[in-house]
């Protein structure tokens, strides 16, 4: 590994979020060009060793992250933290931002036909969604949008690889977390936390 594949890796590991090469280039003194060889030189040297990390990218950002293959270990380890887990509320609102975003609780009422109140807050509490600024109308509601913390857990490197789905429409969601659901994701669909996802 050459020295600048060192450094990247050490800025990655210090970072925690997801680095562009803009900012590891002004870091480390170098071009662009050359954080993008070191780039490819530092995943392949990730897949053909026994390391238990990876290079994962999202929105042009790079992150280090562990092997698909050690995720049993892993949830081993971290088991005694309880997971929260998406109820199927909630992964329905999420499978609307992710395909509507910019939209507003209303607009996502609107499709889904029930109120959203919990499951916009939950997923917000999570990292996976948040406001992306305010719609130009009355009372200017927030705009939400689902955030890098989202594509990382669904193993997506930016919403161009979201699975092909024809746009939402009032009553027009069939199954929709299946869109976008990871196999490994914690679905709970008999949650009697969502008193607020009342049909209209």
């Amino acid at each position: 590994m050459t020295s600048l594949c060192s450094m990247i890796e050490a800025l990655l590991f210090v970072s925690g979020e997801p680095l562009a090469a803009e900012e590891i280039a002004l870091a480390t003194r170098r071009t662009q060009i050359e954080i993008a060889a070191a780039f490819e030189e530092l995943s392949s040297h990730y897949e053909n060793s026994s390391s238990g990390l990876r290079l994962g990218f999202v929105n042009g950002g790079a992150f280090l992250c562990t092997d698909k293959a050690h995720a049993g270990v892993i949830t081993q380890l971290l088991q005694p933290v309880q997971q929260r887990a998406f109820s199927q509320a909630m992964m329905e609102t999420l499978s609307v931002v992710a395909y509507k975003q910019p939209v507003t609780r209303a607009e996502i009422e609107a499709v889904r036909g029930v109120r959203c109140e919990y499951a916009v807050r939950e997923l917000i509490s999570m990292g996976m969604v948040h406001e992306i600024g305010r719609k130009d109308t009355i009372g200017r509601p927030a705009l939400l949008g689902t955030t890098d913390a989202f594509l990382r857990h669904f193993g997506l490197g930016s919403l161009r690889e979201l699975p092909e789905k024809e746009l939402f429409g009032r009553g027009e969601i069939t199954d929709p977390t299946k869109a976008i659901a990871p196999e490994e994701s914690s679905i709970d669909s008999n949650s009697n936390n969502e008193q607020e996802e009342t049909a209209r």
